[in-house]
């Protein structure tokens, strides 16, 4: 936050204006229109919107564009429709010629602390980030880039260097949307909202950590853009290690927004880089099929790995963590596997049921927590049970609503800093260029055979999540 001259906390001034460049694109079709459209509704958003694209289109196609969206992508409310019609601007323009941006500071009028979105291929940063310097745009701006955040810790560093040429690290704002989620929000809550988890997420009590990552689908038709990241750069750099951060992190101290990035960044820094005999990467079969892929590549559609995080609480415990497509069902769920009492007196010699479970989505999320309970009858015999609180995500807050919000608000409490950045790409640094061949595997399967390996040594080794539609009913 920052300090008045009085010496007293005050909160940041709000953003006056909203520019996203990549306006004609994917991501504003499926994501950022309907966010705008549900931030309007809800009464959060009533400034300029200036899209800005070199596609050749004028506003009204813009608008065209926008209603398309809405109509596809949750719904038209028609006045919200109309307020988003009367605050939306459009530039036209490559980003590498100042006349665009020069068209981009008329149309921001009497705005002086715009909000600059950049919902564009990183290679494309460079040249807008220039040319908001050069005309002026970014003074007292703030500007929100959407990741991939390089691609290795090299290319993250000079990200990072360009991005400070003309904004200040307090006003960079990088979104990854996994972390708007409303699931991530509440486990987050979940770990200091409540003593007896905050107790036992704790080495002395924590036997192993699991952290799985499936998608029922495969690369969509975005071939090309998957040859050149994988599983590893697509979610577990970036999604998975959050979450991980989230999971893992100690009570934040204090109430300011670097507060909870502190802890997190903390925890990252504490987890060793992985050795690339603790990582198994699969593809699955017809993926060299895809169009746009190589017919020799050696990109992992699945990859499994094995972390430890060298911090007091987490001394000594495993993290398990993969991540793939083509997978049995979409889900992303978390499952802390508790130690058994130290003295079995019932000699039962029960391993699989005393556990947190977290489902993080896409379509449900639950926290369960699993148990033994006496049967009925004379004998001492038990048997596994589940508890679980499960809630539908229909309702939710959409994830760049939330953060585009935040963002304005200029608080950075759920968007991702420097040295956590840097401190993601160092974990991951040793296991990104592999010439080896991935493992293949079916379609439809938990991957690999070859990832069990890597939980040889937990009782029943990998714990796969269950059918969403099965949960929500057994919930």
């Amino acid at each position: 936050m920052n300090l008045a001259c009085s010496g007293t906390m005050t909160a940041p001034l709000h953003s006056d204006a909203l520019v996203f460049f990549g306006a004609t694109g994917d991501l504003a079709y499926k994501q950022i229109f309907p966010a705008l459209h549900s931030m309007i509704r809800r009464g959060h958003l009533n400034v300029p919107i200036v899209g800005l694209a070199k596609s050749g289109w004028t506003l009204e196609q813009l608008r065209a564009r926008a209603r398309d969206s809405l109509e596809h992508h949750g719904g038209l409310d028609r006045q919200a429709f109309d307020k988003l019609c009367s605050l939306l601007r459009y530039v036209d323009g490559d980003y590498g010629e100042d006349g665009t941006f020069n068209a981009l500071r008329t149309e921001l009028g009497q705005s002086v602390r715009p909000l600059h979105y950049l919902a564009i291929p990183p290679s494309a940063f460079a040249h807008v980030i220039s040319g908001l310097g050069r005309s002026g745009c970014a003074k007292q701006a703030r500007v929100a880039v959407e990741k991939p955040f390089g691609r290795d810790l090299a290319s993250a560093r000079a990200l990072n260097k360009t991005l400070h040429r003309v904004f200040p690290e307090s006003e960079i704002f990088r979104i990854d949307h996994f972390l708007g989620k409303e699931a991530v929000l509440n486990l987050l809550y979940f770990r200091f909202s409540n003593l007896l988890a905050e107790t036992v997420l704790h080495r002395n009590f924590v036997n192993s950590v699991q952290i799985t990552m499936a998608e029922s689908f495969g690369v969509q038709g975005r071939g090309k853009f998957y040859e050149e990241t994988g599983a590893i750069r697509d979610v577990i750099q970036n999604h998975i290690l959050q979450l991980t951060s989230i999971l893992a992190m100690d009570s934040p101290v204090g109430q300011d927004v670097e507060a909870i990035r502190d802890e997190k960044a903390r925890v990252l820094k504490a987890i060793t880089p992985l050795d690339p005999e603790h990582v198994v990467r699969g593809q699955f079969i017809g993926y060299r099929d895809e169009p746009g892929v190589a017919r020799n590549s050696k990109v992992e559609t699945y990859a499994a790995v094995a972390l430890n995080i060298d911090t007091d609480r987490w001394a000594g415990v495993p993290f398990y963590i993969r991540a793939g497509k083509c997978l049995p069902v979409n889900a992303i769920e978390i499952r802390v596997q508790h130690k058994s009492p130290p003295r079995d007196i019932y000699q039962e010699h029960s391993h699989s049921n005393r556990y947190f479970r977290f489902r993080i989505g896409p379509d449900v999320t639950s926290l369960a927590v699993g148990m033994r309970v006496k049967l009925p009858g004379e004998a001492m015999v038990g048997r596994d049970v589940e508890l679980v609180a499960a809630e539908d995500q229909a309702r939710d807050i959409l994830p760049y609503e939330r953060l585009l919000g935040d963002a304005m608000r200029g608080d950075a409490s759920l968007f991702a800093r420097e040295d956590a950045i840097e401190a993601q790409w160092k974990i991951v640094e040793p296991i990104l260029e592999n010439p080896n061949e991935p493992f293949l595997y079916e379609r439809g399967t938990w991957g690999p055979v070859e990832a069990n390996r890597l939980v040889a040594s937990l009782p029943g080794g990998w714990c796969d999540p269950v059918n969403p539609a099965n949960l929500e009913k057994a919930a």
